[in-house]
């Protein structure tokens, strides 16, 4: 079975910094860390209550 080239190419790239950090993840993760602190535009994202939740919430109140 023939694999798309681009799952092929992923595939590589990951293999290749896998063994640049020598398959420790902890490097790897620490790594990611560290790019992520240099980036001047990270954005975090506040919690969002699921919709369901507020449904339900809604509706008890208008039984009361």
């Amino acid at each position: 079975m023939k694999r798309d080239p681009i799952v092929e190419e992923i595939h590589k790239i990951r293999e290749a910094r896998a063994r640049k950090f020598n398959y420790d993840l902890d490097a790897m993760f620490a790594d990611l860390e560290r790019k992520q602190a240099k980036r001047k535009n990270v954005s975090t994202l506040q919690p969002v209550e699921p919709k369901l939740r507020r449904v339900a919430e809604s509706r008890a109140r208008c039984e009361v």
